[in-house]
């Protein structure tokens, strides 16, 4: 059983930047498909990024191309999300999830039903 936990989130003024921290508190081992996913009220959970932690691969949202970067620290089984340039558009409550790296590499890192687990996520309020 792994279980997710994020924190790192926040009110920011638009243009300014976070960054989101998602520690497993036991070993990630076959679960190679890391991802961060957010939701904002009425709207569906939308795949941000993704990483396929053995491969060193990373997927981005179009929405997100070039402001957002997703890392991990193997050592502390950490991964990150590095928001910047922030938009009130960010604004949402951001998950992160894990699964098989299968996941990642078959392209399917967006949709949310692939993940088995997930943490209980993290508020992000970005203000114009």
């Amino acid at each position: 059983q792994v279980q997710l936990v994020e924190s790192g989130g926040g009110s920011v003024q638009a243009g300014g930047s976070l960054r989101l921290s998602c520690a497993a508190s036991t070993s990630t081992y076959g679960r190679n498909c890391m991802g961060w996913f957010r939701q904002a009220p009425g709207k569906e959970r939308e795949g941000v990024a993704a990483m396929h932690t053995s491969l060193s691969l990373q997927y981005y949202a179009d929405s997100v191309k070039g402001r957002f970067t997703i890392s991990r620290d193997n050592i502390k089984n950490t991964v990150y999300l590095q928001m910047s340039s922030l938009k009130p558009e960010d604004t949402a409550t951001y998950y992160c999830a894990a699964d098989s790296g299968l996941k990642c590499s078959s392209g399917r890192w967006y949709r949310e039903h692939e993940y088995a687990y997930w943490g209980q996520g993290t508020q992000v309020t970005v203000s114009a």
